[in-house]
């Protein structure tokens, strides 16, 4: 067996651990709250989720008739599950459906009101099985795999289906992901994307995190019990009232606060809330921006990193520019990253939406 045979499997292994990130009931709580109307006579679907674990299931199982839920189905990994009301792993692949409380009472559904199926797979949500169950589904949410998430939302466009879904902040600049938000088919959820997310984790990689992690940046401990750190945010494109809010703009424009970048024709904004009013052109802000992104009050013309701004017209680094970047700054040189030049020497900012004002 050669090297790269062999680091396959522990690749996929590390890989599945940091894929089992479970969400904290209290942030599922603070983001759905706001879509409350979107669930009335919907079927919602977990399609990546241990049942017996998961918040999200008990979260719908719980509100059902508040949400006025039509159905609730989940299914998982055959990895990941275990059987609802044990603490024993199980070898084979399960969906359930709930249909709502029998009777007057509230409260967490009994074992007998969930109704229990086998799968004849392993439960991967690519699997034809678990995509005919997404064909019924009207609304998908859930925690999918961080690493197949280019995957999983393909999937969700393809099938043309409703979703409130956790990803990593970076994937906004995955091509797929940025061309959906710059479409308007994607956006930023309610909960702001600077709100830390923290996450229930298995005991052994928990134990792993402690052991080779930094506290306060992959991890931290929280009454005594570590929570797994990401750098996650809420994706949806169901509406909300957040996303409809204006932009309240004070600063005014000034050629030396707001330098034009050296490469493209628009000026560079550190932060969002220091958008000018005054400025009817393009401008570069940081990707905090979408949180506060107002459809009707901007358009995004695209992303100032590498084969993004190339594709919107980020000019090349001159030679002599380039030759700086390298010796000096130290961080690599990538054609189609917007810079400036302040005081002769070459700056370059993190990563810039594109934007202008629509009014």
């Amino acid at each position: 067996m050669n090297k790269t045979s062999q680091k396959r499997p522990l690749d996929s292994a590390k890989k599945n651990k940091k894929n089992e990130f479970y969400t904290q009931l209290s942030d599922i709580e603070n983001e759905l709250r706001h879509y409350k109307n979107h669930f009335r006579d919907k079927v919602v679907y977990c399609n990546c989720d241990d049942p017996r674990i998961s918040n999200f299931f008990h979260y719908f199982a719980c509100n059902f008739e508040k949400f006025g839920l039509k159905k609730l189905i989940t299914t998982c990994y055959k990895n990941q599950n275990r059987d609802l009301f044990s603490q024993h792993d199980s070898e084979k692949a399960i969906w359930l459906e709930y249909n709502g409380m029998r009777g007057e009472r509230g409260g967490v559904p009994d074992p007998e009101e969930i109704e229990t199926y086998p799968l004849n797979g392993d439960g991967d949500f690519c699997s034809s099985e678990c995509i005919e169950i997404l064909k019924k589904a009207d609304v998908v949410v859930t925690n999918p795999p961080f690493s197949l998430f280019r995957k999983y939302v393909n999937q969700l466009v393809k099938y043309n289906k409703k979703f409130v879904i956790i990803g990593n902040k970076n994937a906004i600049t995955y091509k797929e992901i940025f061309r959906l938000v710059k479409d308007d088919k994607l956006w930023i959820g309610n909960t702001p994307m600077g709100k830390d997310m923290l996450f229930d984790v298995p005991q052994d990689y928990a134990e792993e995190l402690v052991a080779n992690k930094k506290e306060g940046s992959a991890y931290k401990i929280v009454d005594g019990i570590v929570k797994g750190r990401s750098q996650s945010t809420w994706f949806t494109n169901l509406d909300h009232t957040k996303r409809h809010e204006e932009l309240i703009l004070y600063k005014k424009y000034s050629p030396e606060e707001y330098p034009k970048y050296y490469n493209y024709n628009a000026i560079n904004v550190d932060k969002t809330d220091n958008i000018p009013k005054d400025y009817d052109g393009q401008m570069g802000v940081p990707i905090s921006f979408l949180d506060k992104y107002n459809p009707d009050q901007f358009e995004i013309i695209g992303l100032g990193i590498a084969n993004h701004g190339k594709a919107i017209g980020v000019r090349p680094y001159t030679p002599e520019h380039r030759k700086y970047r390298k010796e000096v700054q130290k961080r690599g040189v990538v054609d189609g990253d917007l810079y400036m030049m302040k005081d002769s020497i070459v700056t370059v900012p993190y990563a810039r939406v594109l934007i202008k004002k629509r009014r």
